[in-house]
């Protein structure tokens, strides 16, 4: 495969309805992100939205995951849930001093999350992006920005996003802009409209598109792709089911 690598997986590795249906019947909690993580090429790491973690928590996590897996990870809701963005620093630098540089070369983009509220302001959006550093502890950092407002459909947007070599999110099944722009190195996908009819959370034909799809991504530099929210108990498979794919049509 000419280009990036494919990286596909889940949000997060603990979900109760997961147990016995993704998750073997009797495997501890305390192994499910072992188990995984070799299931999975990555995960998103979720929790990181809501709190902070100490170091050791992710050295765990490094030492815990199979070498060439790597994590996204959530930026923190006390930088993007705001309505001026431009006075996020202290916010941020705590976010990326927490000790996520722990996981080495297993630490994937970081994808900041707007609120649906948040509406495209150029100066704004400008401010964060230039707030973002590019580094943390001599571990290089990239980044994706998650936008929920349809003001965010702009050519202006997409601009500064190249300018700052910020990767757009690209939300597919969900009811926020679905915006298929490449701005950064790499490609960042959030795949939310599984079903839990269907066994694999997505048709044959769904999941062939989002494969093609994905090989065409990659033609230009790393993809993240990751199944969120929908029918969340069917996410594992429809993950399973793409990395089969992908494996297929090598």
């Amino acid at each position: 495969m000419a280009g990036g690598e494919i990286r596909v997986g889940i949000g997060g590795w603990t979900f109760e309805p997961w147990r016995g249906v993704f998750y073997p019947e009797g495997l501890t909690q305390k192994r499910e992100l072992e188990y995984a993580s070799r299931a999975m090429t990555s995960i998103e790491i979720n929790g990181t939205y809501y709190s902070t973690f100490k170091p050791q928590s992710w050295r765990n996590w490094r030492d815990e995951t199979p070498e060439n897996f790597v994590f996204a990870v959530k930026g923190s809701r006390y930088v993007t849930n705001r309505k001026i963005l431009a006075e996020a620093k202290a916010s941020i630098d705590k976010f990326v001093s927490q000790g996520l540089t722990e996981l080495g070369d297993k630490l994937g983009p970081i994808n900041w999350q707007l609120m649906p509220t948040k509406k495209f302001d150029a100066a704004d959006i400008t401010a964060f992006f230039e707030l973002l550093p590019r580094s943390q502890d001599g571990l290089s950092l990239r980044h994706a920005i998650e936008v929920r407002h349809a003001s965010f459909q702009t050519p202006e947007f997409y601009k500064l996003a190249r300018a700052h070599d910020v990767a757009i999110v690209y939300a597919s099944g969900s009811s926020h802009p679905q915006i298929d722009q490449k701005t950064g190195r790499f490609t960042y996908v959030r795949h939310m409209g599984s079903q839990e009819n269907l066994q694999q959370g997505f048709s044959d034909a769904g999941l062939n598109a989002f494969a093609k799809q994905a090989k065409n991504w990659a033609e230009t530099g790393d993809v993240f792709l990751y199944f969120i929210s929908g029918a969340k108990v069917r996410n594992p498979a429809a993950a399973a089911a793409l990395i089969a794919r992908l494996k297929k049509a090598r």
